[in-house]
């Protein structure tokens, strides 16, 4: 779970700012079920929020930063590479500011703080650190000294000496020390507390932007009939007309793959191939009803994946389409629907980048509300950005979960929770906010004189 994420000079954030899914004390009386007690964390943790804004105002700023946490987090970069960082453009003197990132996260029931900072050409700075109330153990430490050199310390004592070995190489300037830890050591080589992170950024950790697949939902489909059974239904009851999911596996030959593929994806299914009996998938963009499956077992064997729908007929006869044929909003919803099923990841957090695309309000309040109803003990968190003023709404969610982002004269970023606003508990949210009371609205200009120019 995220507890906390500050974030200064990246794109529209110039001043440290802080989104927070700490909950608010002073409600602790509203909707218990959305708070989740983690042991050794004295706060409660919020399983969900949302976050509003005018276009162009940051929102998805947020999350374009903690994707680039965590690909800085997970991979290796080439010697001499920039570090791809983009800091804020609109002030002197950002460009020779570094990047900073805080993130407070729990992973296996123990909380974790990751800072790092950032410039064109380096890694700076960066540490990770076990939070234990009100101690803290240093995990590892790293600095870039005068000489450019990459410094670690560590007050682990426990550690394994391949890690200790590499602790004192310090590694590459221009990646994460998580990242050369992963790069350069057996899982076995990590300790557990190297582990956990490391599980919650690739496992855990699911961001999901609007014009991406979740995940190779057509593989999931196959190979778990209680998930495929799942989203049939959570289609069937929202009123898609789908009446159930069925997935067709047709064996391929590689040069069926290659004239159906471009190189750059063939890349990655060859380069996911990570061991003998291992497994992988790719999915042709958002939408897409294929997806193509590579299994080695005693040779590589090569699949095409095909997503189906069931349709009642008048006569009550079904009638099967390829999923390419559903709507926009079905297939972004079958996109989505692995966020609800329970088996998949118990600890996982989703962050959807513009939830109500392509989809219903009715359906983007419904979605939040289920799985706000489920399993309400589990550590799980989902986080969205949104336009939809329908889902500012108490009776779905507590003022601390709703937060705005709006920007200031100089284009610089800001965050905020309803919370500091204080609105009574009976107060029209939506109506509130439309009439821009907590800003992060557009604020238009004078259309109709434009329009007069243009008659």
């Amino acid at each position: 779970m995220i507890v906390l994420f500050s974030i200064a000079n990246f794109r529209s954030f110039n001043a440290e700012e802080t989104f927070s899914m700490v909950a608010d004390k002073r409600l602790s009386s509203n909707h218990l079920t959305h708070v989740i007690s983690v042991p050794d964390v004295t706060a409660h943790i919020l399983r969900t929020s949302v976050l509003y804004g005018a276009n162009g105002a940051g929102k998805s700023n947020l999350f374009k930063a903690l994707r680039y946490l965590k690909e800085i987090v997970l991979n290796t970069r080439k010697k001499n590479n920039d570090t791809g960082r983009e800091n804020f453009r609109f002030a002197e003197n950002t460009s020779a500011r570094p990047t900073r990132f805080d993130l407070q996260f729990i992973a296996q029931d123990k909380l974790y703080r990751f800072t790092c900072a950032v410039t064109d050409k380096y890694i700076t700075e960066e540490s990770l650190v076990l939070v234990i109330g009100q101690q803290e153990k240093v995990l590892y430490e790293r600095i870039r000294n005068e000489d450019g050199k990459v410094i670690i310390e560590t007050d682990d004592k426990n550690v394994s000496d391949k890690f200790a070995a590499l602790v004192t190489v310090g590694g590459p300037h221009n990646q994460t020390f998580l990242a050369t830890i992963r790069a350069n050591l057996d899982e076995d080589d990590y300790g557990e507390e190297i582990s956990s992170v490391l599980a919650w950024f690739e496992e855990s950790l699911t961001l999901i932007a609007p014009n991406e697949p979740f995940a190779p939902v057509g593989t999931m489909l196959a190979r778990d009939s209680a998930f495929r059974e799942f989203a049939g239904t959570f289609l069937k009851a929202s009123a898609t007309g789908v009446d159930a999911i069925k997935t067709q596996k047709q064996e391929i030959t590689e040069e069926t793959l290659r004239n159906l593929l471009p190189e750059s994806v063939i890349s990655r299914l060859f380069n996911g191939m990570n061991d003998e009996k291992g497994k992988t998938s790719v999915t042709l963009g958002s939408g897409t009803d294929e997806e193509f499956l590579i299994e080695r077992s005693d040779k590589n064997h090569y699949y095409r994946l095909t997503v189906q729908a069931d349709h009642k007929h008048q006569t009550e006869q079904s009638v099967r389409l390829n999923f390419s044929e559903e709507s926009d909003g079905t297939r972004r919803l079958l996109n989505l629907i692995p966020a609800l099923h329970h088996s998949h990841n118990r600890n996982a957090v989703y962050f959807i980048d513009e939830i109500d695309r392509s989809m219903h309000p009715m359906l983007a309040w419904k979605f939040l509300d289920f799985f706000l109803k489920s399993r309400t003990d589990e550590q799980r968190q989902i986080i969205v950005t949104t336009h939809e003023s329908n889902l500012l709404d108490s009776d779905l969610l507590r003022r601390d979960e709703i937060w705005f982002a709006d920007k200031d004269p100089d284009g610089a970023t800001h965050l905020y929770s309803l919370s500091e606003f204080k609105p009574r508990e009976d107060s029209d949210i939506r109506k509130h906010y439309l009439q821009g009371r907590f800003s992060a609205i557009p604020f238009l200009g004078n259309l109709e004189q434009l329009l007069k120019e243009t008659k």
